[in-house]
């Protein structure tokens, strides 16, 4: 299909009646501006929190867009899906009374699997990625009663989504610039279809993972867009930009330090792309990033803490000798309390590492006030006599 054929199909007043549609399912999810964002990136910055919305993502706009136009027309739904879509469908099915299945990843993070579980869908776990779960779920559509339900390449699953941009349309007063993340496209094409009428002066800008064996960002782990949702995005999105796991993982400990907001991966990509430089802020005007979704397993989020905490010197690794005797150890330990660093683990090492008679060794992992105060310290220590070696976490 051409693009402006696509575009056409999306009109102000179908995503008007969608929105009215889902609305009783729907939350309105709020535009928080973010102080320590612009400061660091310029321009004035806010996120919309869709990691906020029912079921943790964007995805149920589009799940209740599809099953409002199925009504008495389906026994049931299928789906593949990384995780989200899947969510939002077994919800949007339980509200409707839908029997509903779904094929996730193999290494569909738990706390999603465990989410549509508690829908009531069916979860069938297989597939190196998202592309095999869509034929899977295919297949089972083809092969019984139920309707197949695409993530993002299906009108009504793109106007439900459209309703991100309504909201920001009507939101954000000066709006100019909108950063969104990119898997298939359905997001990013609903909401640059609903600010095409809405604010056609605002700019739409697609953010994806750079391509890799895996990626923090799962959400968005989609080789290409689909055959609707490509031409939309074609026609009607201003520009894209891609970033890599590291200023992800950095976006997702920021918006957890700074806002408080639990961000996943793919939902995070577009601060990413703010505080990699790889999207500028408007000039004038509000540029918003889209926090498309909030569902991660919380041992990934302490070990991207850890991770960052360690990248900014906020944590750090020691080696050194103390004498073995009583009180050579508190004489350690006392002389990096005063220079006040927190101890958070040690141990004593002896084997495999040349020491002398009645020496031992130590290794100590510390939580200290940034860079600058890690290198104090380990100066200080070198100072009293201690040879100090940085012990690296890989």
């Amino acid at each position: 299909m051409e693009p402006i054929q696509a575009a056409a199909e999306l009109t102000p007043e179908r995503l008007e009646a969608v929105r009215r549609e889902t609305a009783d399912l729907v939350r309105a999810t709020p535009v928080l501006t973010s102080r320590s964002l612009s400061e660091r990136c310029g321009g004035v910055i806010a996120v919309k929190a869709e990691n906020l919305q029912r079921t943790g993502s964007f995805k149920l706009r589009g799940a209740l867009g599809k099953l409002a136009t199925l009504k008495g027309r389906t026994a049931g739904v299928v789906a593949g899906s990384a995780g989200n879509h899947a969510q939002a469908l077994a919800y949007a099915a339980r509200a409707h009374g839908l029997r509903c299945e779904v094929y996730v990843p193999e290494a569909a993070p738990l706390a999603k699997v465990a989410a549509i579980r508690s829908f009531g869908a069916t979860v069938h776990r297989g597939g190196a990625g998202v592309g095999d779960c869509l034929d899977s779920a295919r297949g089972a559509a083809d092969a019984g009663d139920l309707t197949f339900v695409s993530p993002y390449d299906d009108y009504d699953v793109i106007a439900g989504q459209a309703g991100v941009g309504l909201e920001l349309a009507a939101d954000v007063p000066d709006l100019a610039r909108v950063v969104v993340p990119v898997g298939g496209g359905g997001l990013a094409s609903g909401i640059a279809a609903a600010l095409r009428d809405a604010r056609p002066e605002a700019e739409v800008i697609g953010v994806r993972a750079a391509a890799g064996e895996q990626t923090i960002a799962d959400g968005i782990a989609v080789k290409r867009p689909g055959k609707i949702s490509g031409p939309l995005l074609e026609e009607l999105v201003t520009g894209h930009v891609e970033v890599d796991e590291g200023p992800i993982a950095e976006a997702m400990v920021f918006l957890l330090e700074r806002s408080k907001l639990l961000v996943e991966g793919a939902g995070a990509v577009g601060v990413a792309a703010l505080i990699a430089g790889a999207v500028e802020p408007a000039p004038q005007g509000t540029t918003v990033a889209v926090l498309s979704g909030g569902n991660i397993d919380l041992a990934l989020v302490a070990a991207l803490a850890t991770r960052q905490e360690t990248a900014a010197g906020r944590r750090v690794r020691l080696f050194t000798r103390v004498s073995d005797k009583p009180g050579g150890l508190a004489e350690l330990l006392g002389t990096i309390a005063g220079h006040k660093a927190n101890l958070i683990q040690i141990e004593h090492v002896r084997d495999g590492i040349d020491l002398a008679v009645g020496e031992t060794g130590v290794e100590l992992t510390l939580e200290t006030d940034g860079a600058d105060h890690a290198d104090a310290l380990v100066s200080l220590l070198d100072g009293e006599g201690y040879s100090v070696r940085l012990v690296s976490d890989g």
